[in-house]
């Protein structure tokens, strides 16, 4: 039975053969044939029916369905599949969930806590973080310095050396330690260490930082370390999201 036609690069992602960028170099090279025909980047196939190699060895077929994972990363590890210094990775922690092609949806830092989706769809992995989609990410900052104050400016907008980045929404709250406070705010463009400069540029001390919520996946009491699926719902959401980054593209 046919399956849903797909780029040539997401089919090798999907099937683990490699990245989505390194797939798109495989095909670039002149590496990749479908049906004895050598592949263009962007042709569409049907993974399902096509003959697909690479270097002349067959790649089979993947699964119908994309696995979908959320993960509570604690600090300390590495959003990475390898790391030359041997720390460990976020795919260390997956305890037999790992599949074939499957990447992280937007990196958390080495210290960062938190949500992060992992998936074998690359091609809705590379949609979720585009900038232009402005998929809400929402962090909890555990700091010290004038957090009311600096709240007020992040509404605003903060000025950094790649632009103004500003908070869709922000709220402040007493940490249980003395002068310490925890602002939660939302950003909706995931720039490279967005939050932690914004707070450095406000002058405040970053103690924590954890993000809660990815899009319509939250945290909730998913315990440090610890993976589970997707609900239905937030399933739905994210189906939606990367159809909606289809009609617009």
């Amino acid at each position: 039975m046919a399956g849903a036609p797909m780029r040539i690069q997401r089919a090798l992602a999907r099937a683990g053969i490699a990245s989505r960028r390194s797939a798109e170099a495989l095909v670039a090279a002149g590496r990749v044939r479908i049906n004895g025909k050598v592949a263009i980047i962007g042709v569409s196939c049907d993974p399902t029916v096509d003959h697909i190699t690479v270097d002349g060895k067959p790649v089979d077929a993947p699964p119908s369905q994309a696995t979908w994972l959320v993960l509570n990363k604690p600090a300390g590890v590495i959003t990475s599949r390898k790391d030359p210094e041997k720390r460990k990775t976020v795919f260390d922690l997956l305890a037999g969930r790992d599949a074939p092609g499957l990447t992280y949806v937007g990196r958390l830092d080495f210290l960062t806590e938190g949500v992060l989706l992992l998936t074998t769809d690359g091609d809705a992995a590379h949609r979720l973080t585009h900038p232009s989609r402005e998929v809400e990410r929402t962090y909890v900052a555990t700091v010290k310095g004038n957090a009311v104050a600096a709240a007020a400016e992040m509404r605003r907008g903060v000025q950094l050396d790649d632009g103004l980045a500003k908070a869709h929404a922000v709220e402040v709250r007493q940490a249980a330690q003395a002068r310490t406070w925890e602002i939660e705010l939302t950003i909706g463009e995931g720039r490279h260490h967005e939050v932690r400069r914004m707070c450095a540029a406000l002058e405040l001390e970053v103690r924590r930082l954890v993000r809660v919520a990815y899009g319509p996946v939250r945290l909730g009491e998913l315990k440090s370390g610890m993976t589970r699926g997707l609900t239905a719902r937030e399933r739905a959401v994210i189906d939606a999201l990367v159809a909606a980054e289809d009609v617009r593209a």
